[in-house]
């Protein structure tokens, strides 16, 4: 966990591509000797490669942290879940009108 006042660093995409290819290539054996080399942290090193496999790229797309990833609702949408919730609101009240 971060502490108050904590700063990271900040790498570029190139330096980041660098250090996975070199990963990859197997050029200096596993990640914690990559990270060495590179004299970055092993887990930072280790969050690159698995954002990259699941990703298929390195980008820091602001949008991707706290939540922000969600794609937009289209006006579509909005109303089909209103036709929802005005379908289930009178459920809710024949439900209640049978007791």
């Amino acid at each position: 966990m971060a502490s108050k006042g904590q700063k990271f660093d900040k790498y570029s995409e190139e330096f980041k591509k660098r250090v996975y290819n070199a990963y990859i290539s197997g050029e200096y054996g596993g990640y914690r000797n990559v990270a060495k080399k590179y004299n970055i942290p092993n887990n930072t090193l280790n969050t690159w490669i698995r954002k990259y496999r699941k990703q298929g790229n390195l980008e820091n797309d602001i949008n991707h942290k706290r939540g922000h990833h969600k794609k937009p609702v289209s006006l579509e949408d909005w109303k089909e879940r209103y036709e929802i919730l005005k379908k289930y609101q009178a459920f809710l009240k024949a439900q209640r009108e049978k007791k």
